[in-house]
């Protein structure tokens, strides 16, 4: 029965997986036909590969290893704003990169509050570019996602096991090494390989903070070769290289994706028999101070001098800005159409849900390099450079939002799936009736997360947009670059307002919808 039902979803689920294919495998082909031999690599490009590797697994270790106790402090530590806290560390997720380099370089950059404190005490202001500069850009975004993920591997331990080291008089060192760490061997090498790939596909902040032989990423060699000296052949086997870097880190990740703790208990109410001391509470509050006053100093002064210079925006950023919007609009919806024809196919064939994730093994400017090569012979692609950044988004959020709808999903057909089939309920009907109001929160957070992220992003845009076109990142990130720092701050704040207000938006609309 379950196959005449869904005999009709099957076609624009395959028609849905051909096009994430185009984007992932196509452009990909595209590019290597236009490769070229190694050969034409110099020194600096092979700088930029090695540079790439060191600084993503140098952000990837420190996240890492700042979030373990920062992690600890949260899971021992039941206080008031415990659960905003927690909820903040979600923010850098889906806060635009322009705006978080915006607001670094305002906390540590040479005129920032940390010069400035330094200039007090009689040293000389610090300079936020260069390596040290990406790799702090990189540990800002993923030690937040760290802590969570830690955080909830602490969750996975049992009550019991702590109460049975309170029985054995455990200190909070035989704690650690007896109950914890078993725990963080199977959840920080999830955690590094996740990292590690995100931040080898970074682009803004090596735009930003990087540059120059020593500072030079792959994706930003990518944009140099294409933007630059217009040499498709270098830009092409430059892509190759990052997409190899992208599959080894994929498959790593994919090995440790899923932590299998083993863990069971009574669900009881985990009590932390070793969080009374006073060395432990003050370890504690100074972690959490860190992290906290390191994840919202930036975001402070971005809401602060960003409200002097928001009302003095000269006319292309509130251009760029509906643009941007226009843009994450459509890309939400794209998304969320591919994302939901996927997994109502892949409920039959599970392959398909396999197709849609393979973006999470691309490069946006792999993708961006490959349509360009496919639409440079027939039209000039800067004519199409809202719709590629929009179709780019939306294929770089398949792999989350299909982790987030196919379970639903599966579980509303597995609950309501024979009493549909029963009342003779099928195709548009069944979804009408039966899945989609059961999917309203999954939906509604997913095509927020999707407008959120296409809304912030400063990546494929770079490489088609003209003058007249530009997105809001694209166009705060040239008046950066024209020293209007003012103006730079305001389209910061706004860029940040309006991104929050998407994710907000669809979120609670679909959780009104559940």
């Amino acid at each position: 029965m379950a196959r005449r039902v869904f005999a009709i979803s099957l076609w624009p689920g395959l028609i849905a997986a051909a096009l994430v294919a185009l984007l992932s495998l196509g452009t990909l082909a595209a590019v290597a036909l236009r490769a070229e031999s190694f050969s034409a690599l110099n020194r600096f490009d092979w700088l930029a590969v090695r540079f790439t590797l060191v600084q993503a697994a140098l952000s990837a270790a420190l996240s890492v290893g700042f979030a373990i106790p920062a992690a600890r402090a949260l899971a021992r530590r039941r206080f008031r704003g415990r659960t905003l806290l927690v909820t903040l560390l979600g923010a850098p997720f889906i806060l635009p990169t322009i705006v978080a380099i915006l607001g670094l370089t305002a906390v540590f950059g040479r005129s920032g509050a940390v010069s400035v404190l330094l200039g007090w005490a009689g040293f000389e202001p610090i300079s936020i570019y260069g390596f040290h500069g990406v790799v702090l850009a990189h540990v800002f975004f993923n030690l937040p996602l760290a802590t969570r993920l830690l955080l909830q591997g602490w969750g996975t331990i049992p009550a019991e096991r702590f109460r049975l080291a309170a029985a054995l008089q455990f200190g909070p060192r035989d704690l650690f090494r007896h109950i914890e760490i078993p725990m963080l061997r199977e959840i920080v090498p999830g955690a590094l390989t996740v990292i590690f790939l995100i931040c080898t596909t970074s682009f803004a902040v090596a735009l930003t903070f990087g540059g120059g032989p020593r500072a030079t990423t792959v994706e930003l060699a990518i944009y140099e070769a294409f933007r630059y000296d217009f040499n498709l052949g270098k830009a092409s086997l430059l892509a190759l290289i990052q997409v190899l870097i992208c599959v080894a880190a994929a498959l790593v990740s994919l090995r440790f994706g899923v932590p299998q703790i083993g863990q069971v208990g009574l669900d009881r109410t985990v009590q932390r028999f070793d969080a009374a001391g006073i060395g432990t509470r003050s370890a504690d509050a100074f972690w959490m101070a860190l992290v906290s006053l390191f994840l919202l100093a930036p975001l402070v002064a971005i809401a602060l001098r960003g409200a002097t210079g928001l009302a003095d925006l000269p006319a292309p950023v509130w251009e760029a800005a509906l643009r941007s919007l226009l843009t994450a609009l459509g890309s939400a919806a794209l998304a969320i159409v591919l994302s939901l024809t996927l997994a109502l196919s892949a409920l039959r064939w599970r392959w398909l849900e396999g197709v849609g994730m393979t973006a999470i093994a691309a490069s946006p400017l792999v993708m961006g390099t490959g349509l360009y090569i496919m639409l440079f012979a027939v039209t000039d692609p800067a004519n199409w450079a809202l719709l590629i950044t929009a179709l780019v988004n939306a294929a770089m959020s398949l792999p989350f939002i299909l982790r987030a709808l196919g379970p639903a999903l599966a579980t509303a057909e597995r609950d309501y799936g024979r009493l549909a089939d029963s009342l003779g309920m099928t195709g548009r009907t069944r979804l009408r009736f039966v899945l989609l109001p059961r999917l309203g929160a999954p939906l509604g957070f997913s095509a927020g997360l999707a407008a959120a992220l296409s809304m912030g992003d400063l990546g494929v845009i770079t490489l088609f947009a003209r003058p007249d076109s530009a997105t809001l990142p694209l166009q705060i990130y040239r008046l950066m670059g024209s020293y209007r720092m003012d103006q730079a701050m305001g389209a910061a704040l706004l860029l940040l307002g309006l991104s929050l207000a998407l994710f907000y938006i669809f979120d609670l609309w679909g959780r009104r919808r559940a």
